[in-house]
């Protein structure tokens, strides 16, 4: 993606160099230069109000993918501690740098993150990329894609990886768009194939179907990984990885968006279904909302979390952030316990990677015995009272 400065449109105000992160733009005799310290980020291009710098598009098939290498995971933090969907991503890192013989590297952004570094080296990383700066301490779209591109288009890794979480979602395309790579989102499989591309299997038609995309041309390849469907990679502390750590000049007042509260929902039912390590879910055999409250129960005793399937949801038998499945959470608890729930393939591919599937249901032929761990037959109204009362007695 490179970058021109029309020299008949510059006025030499200098909103391009407050706007580059990397002090890669200067005035010089009122005309806008790129330094050698340009990155070729994009942060000038949005902030020159006089459209004097513009992007020079790159055909896909005139980028040397020769000149990329490396697999690269975003390190995604939050309240000072790497996200599980971090360690997840730098299992299958890991798994697919090896395939390909290149380093493993992790991009780590934010506010006094540092300490992260040795994290992420101990869970897989052989390199982290550093940028620590106090207007990173909270997400924001401008400034994390201008850093992230700066990086990227510096250290040029082959395979970007990005969970597919609320922030991922958001930043992933972004800088895809402005780095013009290739970009599958939501995937649920990743591979290396013979010409040594990225095969990206993602569902699509309502999870009907599975897609497997390859990028041939741009690069890097990006690709958002859904939470919950890779294994976390294994922790060794005797690992060793070098951390390099890129300086960046970013002012508060060129942010456009402000941050004035965070507010967190606490309490209730709104458990993070992702996280957690039991989940009891109920479908369409509760026959009703009002029956609701067996799972909520169960779910109780258990000391886990209420989950539920799509159909339940879309008749309002209960809120939708309790929906597991293709359009709503994907899970791996150690325990999913699923009642009264057939096992369409859109719930299924939400968690079907649990450590242990227990199914119960009247109908022996339900699809969700394909997945179960243990399989109960019979009426869910008989066998849950009980196994609330035996779980209560033992408490």
């Amino acid at each position: 993606m490179p970058l021109r400065i029309i020299e008949e449109k510059c006025t030499g105000c200098g909103l391009c160099v407050k706007a580059c992160p990397y002090e890669g733009v200067e005035v010089v005799d009122k005309v806008a230069h790129f330094t050698e310290r340009c990155t070729v980020c994009g942060a000038c291009v949005g902030a020159c109000k006089f459209e004097a710098i513009v992007v020079e598009v790159t055909h896909a098939a005139d980028v040397d993918p020769s000149g990329y290498s490396g697999v690269w995971v975003l390190a995604e933090h939050a309240d000072g501690a790497l996200r599980k969907s971090t360690l997840e991503l730098l299992g299958e890192g890991r798994r697919l740098a090896d395939a390909l013989g290149v380093p493993l590297g992790a991009a780590l952004v934010g506010s006094a993150v540092q300490a992260m570094a040795q994290e992420l080296i101990a869970h897989g990383a052989d390199a982290v990329h550093l940028v620590d700066d106090p207007t990173l301490s909270a997400y924001r779209t401008g400034p994390y894609t201008d850093v992230l591109c700066g990086l990227v288009n510096t250290h040029k890794p082959e395979i970007v990886l990005v969970a597919a979480t609320p922030l991922g979602r958001d930043l992933a395309p972004r800088a895809a768009a402005r780095l013009g790579a290739g970009l599958t989102a939501d995937c649920t499989g990743l591979e290396i194939n013979e010409d040594r591309l990225l095969v990206q299997t993602r569902p699509v038609f309502g999870g009907n179907l599975m897609a497997q995309i390859v990028c041939r041309t741009a690069r890097p390849q990006i690709a958002t990984v859904r939470p919950n469907v890779m294994k976390p990679a294994p922790r060794d502390d005797a690992r060793t990885g070098a951390v390099h750590r890129m300086e960046v000049a970013l002012d508060e007042a060129n942010v456009a968006t402000k941050i004035l509260e965070v507010i967190r929902e606490e309490g209730g039912e709104q458990v993070n279904l992702a996280d957690a390590q039991i989940v009891v879910s109920g479908g369409r055999g509760l026959g009703g909302p009002e029956h609701f409250g067996l799972i909520r129960d169960l779910a109780h005793a258990l000391g886990g979390a209420v989950g539920a399937s799509r159909a339940t949801v879309d008749a309002g038998w209960i809120p939708a952030y309790h929906q597991v499945g293709q359009t709503g959470k994907t899970v791996q608890p150690k325990l999913y316990v699923a009642v009264g729930i057939s096992g369409a393939v859109q719930h299924l591919v939400g968690m079907q990677s649990s450590d242990t599937i227990i199914a119960i249901n009247k109908d022996p032929n339900a699809p969700i015995f394909d997945v179960a761990t243990y399989g109960v037959v019979g009426d869910l109204f008989e066998i849950v009272p009980r196994l609330i009362e035996r779980l209560r007695n033992q408490a």
